[in-house]
């Protein structure tokens, strides 16, 4: 049984309780449960404060957790990184009240900077050569300028909005973060074999989230001039219609292409294109 350390309530939890849904684990959530078994896979879920995850993985109570790399990096927890999860994308920035001038890292030279990210801060300073002082605060360090307990702050952003209702701006970005899944360095082959599997159910969601399966019409004497701009994750299949001269020609494409393409396809005589999405693939 394979026991993943997963954030009891925050910006990971949904998407991380999604994800294992889509990848047909069925975990039941329920209120004030903290350790809760799969119905149907050899996983089970320990429900953890974010910041308890780093260390509880690396510690071996539980075998594999979702965090945030920035909460990682922060506590500095000696496990594998064994993917990033592709959600919880945000950055950790400092930001100064709106209208405080700026002309470079040197501002932060004898400063107070609020933050519930001290580690980091500390780190991004010494290689800097500044030396501030740090104030650690737990939740709500936007109102800390504001507020008059610091000059400036460090923490997550995601769109900005937050800093624009306290009226602040961002000035230095000193790291990206996303959610990633980490493990115990010392799992025994049994777990990580259920973990492997795990993985390979989680790829082939991701796998299908920027691709399109294309359906279209083609006269035969087109085929060759359509399929060539239709690169499939093999090649495009083509199948002969009830009506002579006709195919049906299929094939999957990164989404982003889809537009850049379409008119050449018209262009080549395709007709009745048909977009789907796709839920999973398997390469």
């Amino acid at each position: 049984m394979l026991r993943i350390a997963v954030q009891s309530k925050g910006r990971l939890h949904d998407d991380t309780m999604s994800l294992l849904r889509e990848a047909d684990i069925k975990i039941s959530e329920t209120k004030r449960t903290l350790l809760v078994r799969a119905r149907n896979f050899p996983v089970e879920t320990l429900f953890l404060r974010d910041d308890d995850i780093p260390a509880t993985v690396a510690d071996g109570v539980a075998d594999a957790g979702v965090v945030g790399l920035n909460e990682l990096e922060e506590k500095g927890a000696d496990v594998e990184i064994v993917r990033h999860l592709g959600f919880g994308a945000c950055r950790l920035s400092l930001a100064l009240p709106k209208d405080e001038p700026y002309d470079g890292p040197a501002w932060f030279e004898g400063k107070t900077i609020a933050t519930s990210y001290p580690a980091i801060l500390r780190r991004w300073l010494t290689a800097q050569g500044i030396t501030a002082t740090i104030h650690v605060i737990s939740g709500s360090v936007e109102i800390s300028t504001g507020v008059g307990l610091a000059d400036a702050i460090f923490d997550i952003v995601s769109s900005g909005s937050t800093l624009v209702t306290n009226n602040l701006r961002e000035v230095e970005t000193v790291m990206q973060s996303d959610a990633v899944l980490i493990a115990n360095k010392t799992i025994s082959d049994e777990k990580r074999a259920v973990l492997d599997e795990m993985l390979f159910r989680f790829d082939a969601i991701r796998n299908a989230e920027t691709k399109k399966y294309i359906l279209l019409n083609a006269p035969q004497d087109k085929v060759h001039e359509i399929t060539a701009l239709l690169p499939g994750v093999k090649s495009p299949t083509v199948m002969p219609l009830a009506e002579t001269g006709w195919c049906s020609v299929h094939t999957v494409i990164d989404e982003e292409r889809f537009w850049e393409i379409i008119g050449k396809l018209k262009a080549a005589g395709a007709q009745g294109i048909l977009v789907m999405d796709i839920e999973k693939i398997i390469i």
